[in-house]
């Protein structure tokens, strides 16, 4: 596997280079995390349908166990277990509003992966910056065990375990550890980890971090140590379920998918499961007695287990919902942890806003009323109190406000009005609002995806490394 080594070693030191400021030594975070043999072991897979554009090029890569969908182009890259979802990317002659800017689309959006390591990452385009509207690219990044890159630019910059970077170009940084950044636009910064920063400059700033002695126990990744904690044991517990969905070939679900819905091929379904209308289940997310109502979504890599979700809910990349009851129209952020007490011991009441990268993990039962606020570390109804409020007293905030360690400042009525909106998308995105006929979104586009699979080559220097491949219509 000597082309497999010089390829990773090409990768952490273009990492490196870019992070000399921070003085920021990439290896010792990746070194054995993915031993090698590892990656021959697992095919790749894309999928075509008549609803995605379909353009995808890969060279000196390697893609073991990734999924590809859209337009990707994949150029001296370590990919593992990660997906490359580029089903909303934007295509020409769109019109792209950014500020008081009515921009063209030039020609079709590609998503452009160059000299970077993801390891079991969620990338997904949705880019918002208006300088890259044609091309989404990752270069010169590592990212660790489940990071999120949404429609995010990076380059250069190092994605800490479960940690994600929304809606956000990043130059340069650091990210830690369960750390989640919605900003616009960062360089050269090192992010804490645990830290919960969204920003839109001149109308809002919102910024939380976990107390890091209490978020150890759930994620703990340094220098010379692979991820461990809560996070990690949870995941690998359940590992064993999707290695018989990629085992085989051909795999039926036992549970009745109406025709408005999608329960992907790649997703675990451990019935007894009700899937409602208009219901999205990504690749990689994982059912157990789950009931999700007309509308609800599970994306990537998240997990629903001895829950009920009445329906437009919203189960963001990463998010995980164990023994819990959601009323409709709630909102799970990326990466949130949701465990109650056994036998269903928490419940979420409708019109929630449960932000991303919340941890609410209770051994007694807990009743959040409709319309919260919620964010942050919460164990008992004490920390409830300190860690949530009513929407509509939130909406009024018009300067600064601050509760426990969380801080505030701007207009709490314009931070509200921005994530309904982004709620609002969502939904409509995954195909909630699909009335039999019109708004038709990902739920009912998904039903026609066809898979094909990748392997790499077995033996000899290039034992790993996938052959160049170009796909096209």
């Amino acid at each position: 596997m000597q082309e497999l080594q010089k390829l990773y070693d090409r990768i952490v030191q273009r990492a490196n280079i870019n992070l000399r400021e921070l003085e920021f030594d990439v290896n010792p975070y990746v070194q054995n995390l993915i031993p090698f043999e590892q990656m021959v072991k697992f095919y790749a897979f894309f999928g075509i349908s008549p609803h995605h554009p379909l353009n995808f090029q890969f060279k000196h890569s390697n893609l073991a166990g990734s999924y590809f969908l859209g337009q990707c182009k994949i150029t001296n890259s370590l990919l593992y277990k990660s997906d490359i979802r580029g089903d909303e990317l934007k295509k020409k002659g769109d019109i792209f509003q950014y500020q008081n800017f009515e921009i063209p689309v030039s020609r079709d959006e590609e998503i452009y992966i160059q000299d970077s390591m993801l390891i079991k990452t969620l990338v997904h385009n949705y880019s918002h910056d208006p300088e890259t509207l044609e091309e989404f690219f990752i270069r010169n990044t590592v990212a660790a065990n489940y990071a999120n890159i949404h429609g995010s630019p990076s380059d250069g910059s190092f994605v800490g375990s479960f940690a994600t970077v929304d809606l956000t170009t990043m130059r340069d940084c650091v990210i830690g550890n369960f750390a989640y950044i919605q900003t616009g636009e960062i360089s050269h910064l090192y992010i804490a980890p645990g830290t919960i920063w969204i920003r839109n400059p001149d109308e809002f700033n919102f910024v939380y971090k976990h107390p890091i002695d209490a978020l150890n126990d759930y994620i703990y990744f340094k220098s010379g140590v692979p991820p461990r904690g809560i996070f990690i044991d949870f995941v690998e517990d359940r590992k064993e379920a999707f290695q018989r969905v990629f085992d085989v070939v051909n795999i039926e679900h036992s549970t009745p998918v109406p025709s408005s819905a999608s329960l992907d091929r790649y997703a675990v379904n451990k019935p007894p499961t009700h899937i409602g209308e208009n219901v999205l289940v990504s690749q990689r997310a994982y059912l157990q007695n789950a009931w999700l109502g007309k509308g609800a979504n599970a994306q990537e890599n998240c997990y629903i287990i001895n829950s009920r979700l009445e329906g437009n809910n919203v189960t963001a990349h990463g998010a995980k919902i164990i023994g819990a009851d959601l009323g409709t129209n709630v909102f799970v952020g990326f990466n949130s942890f949701l465990r109650g007490a056994a036998g269903k011991g928490l419940i979420i009441g409708k019109d929630s806003i449960i932000m991303p990268h919340t941890i609410i993990d209770v051994r007694v039962p807990l009743d959040i009323p409709e319309g919260h606020l919620v964010w942050g570390m919460i164990k008992s109804e004490s920390d409830l109190t300190r860690h949530s409020i009513p929407i509509e007293d939130f909406s009024k905030i018009n300067s600064s406000f601050t509760m426990g360690s969380m801080f505030f400042e701007g207009n709490g009525g314009s931070f509200i009005g921005a994530f309904r909106d982004r709620i609002h998308h969502i939904l409509e995105a995954n195909g909630a609002f699909f009335d039999g006929s019109e708004k038709k979104g990902h739920a009912q586009k998904n039903q026609f995806i066809s898979f094909n699979t990748l392997q790499p080559y077995p033996e000899g220097k290039y034992k790993g490394l996938y052959p160049t491949i170009s796909i096209k219509p």
